[in-house]
Formats: structure tokens, sequence, C-alpha cells
């Protein structure tokens, strides 16, 4: 029986790490490209820099939710990767899928920059995150039942990465909603979201990775 052309495709995972690679690196650098520095006609001495620069304030804290944003489903992304021992058509695809909603994050924190006080452009900027998040679960699902994950990587680890990405979509959700009370009241609920993973993940989920059946029972 002949080999069909879908059995063969997309099967480099390295490949895929690589275009992911550069897709994130593109999309911090648009975000950074949309902060300006105040304009040289309206700097007189050091106070009207100060006040220049407490304008721009809000644009910087947002680029900054938004890097960790990148970062910590950057580091989600190559830890799916490093666990998978092959691609195939479909992984590829749902994980180009992932990318594309990547691709998408500059325009979120832009219209966040712009329309911080607005629920809607709170609430696009969440939904834009739960894309990230469930395609996210749904490549790691794919791999699991298409036995594409590594052989010597235990239940337990396959599990964590799957909770993880849940709990962290249901705190994410939670921080929205807050936009009910005030936007900016959710903005900071959802970057100290962000700064638990990127500063102490391990007062949280990262035990489901380091506890094992032995310290279980200590």
């Amino acid at each position: 029986m002949p080999t069909t052309y879908d059995h063969i495709a997309g099967q480099s995972k390295e490949r895929l790490a690589a275009i992911s690679d550069g897709i994130f690196g593109v999309a911090m650098t648009l975000m950074l490209l949309e902060l300006h520095t105040p304009a040289a006609t309206a700097v007189k001495g050091e106070v009207s820099l100060l006040l220049a620069l407490k304008d721009i304030a809000p644009a910087f804290l947002v680029y900054l939710l938004s890097y960790m944003t990148l970062g910590i489903f950057w580091v989600g992304q190559q830890t799916q990767l490093n666990h998978i021992e092959r691609s195939d058509r479909h992984l590829t695809w749902i994980h180009l899928g992932f990318l594309f909603f990547v691709t998408i994050l500059p325009l979120s924190t832009r219209l966040l920059t712009e329309f911080m006080e607005l629920r809607t452009a709170l609430l696009f900027y969440w939904f834009n995150i739960f894309l990230l998040g469930a395609t996210l679960f749904v490549s790691w699902r794919y791999a699991i039942n298409a036995g594409l994950v590594a052989e010597s990587i235990p239940t337990t680890d396959r599990d964590a990465i799957c909770r993880r990405i849940v709990i962290g979509q249901v705190l994410y959700a939670a921080g929205a909603a807050l936009c009910i009370v005030n936007t900016y009241c959710s903005i900071a609920s959802i970057i100290l979201l962000q700064l638990n993973y990127v500063i102490a993940p391990h007062l949280w989920w990262s035990r489901d990775f380091a506890v094992g059946p032995d310290d279980d029972e200590e």
C-alpha cells in the first residue's frame, strides 16, 4: 500500500520549535514598537520629562503584561515539545493555530493600551489568552492520544501539564471577570497571576512535577 503525503508531513518537532521561536520573537518586538518616547518638543526640562514618562506608564504596564504572557506561553509550548518524541501533520497544524493566536496578541495589546477603561478591550485581551491556552491544551491532549509523547514521560507529568493549563485558564477567567467591577482591577489581578507564574511558580503547581510517589508517602 503506497504511503500518503499526510503520513509523512509535519513530523519534525525541531522545525516546529524553530518557527515558534521566530514568531514569539517577532510578536514581542512588535509590542515594543508600540511604545514611543515623549516628543522632544514637549519636554522642557526634568519635570516635564517625568510628567511625560508618567503618561506612557500605562502603555509600558500593558507591554510588560503582554511580554510575560508570551513568555509564559512560550515556556508552556517548549515544555510540551520537549516531552514529545515526534510530531505529525495534525499536531503541527494545531501548533500553527496556537502561533496564529500569538500573532494576534500585539493587536490585543494595542487595543488594551488605548482603551484600558473599556471592558470590551479587556475581554478581547482575555479571549486572546483563552485561545492560547485552549490550543495548547488541545495540542497536548492530541499528542497523548496519538502516542507522540515520549514513553519515558510518566502519567503524573502528563496530567500535571494538563492541570497547569486548566488552573491557569480558570484564574485568568476569574481575573477577567473583575472587569465587572473595574477594568484596572482586572488588569492588576492578571498581572499578579503572571508574576506568580514568572517569579514563584514553586508556591503552587510546580509540585505537580516535583512530587513523586515516594514523596507522597512521607
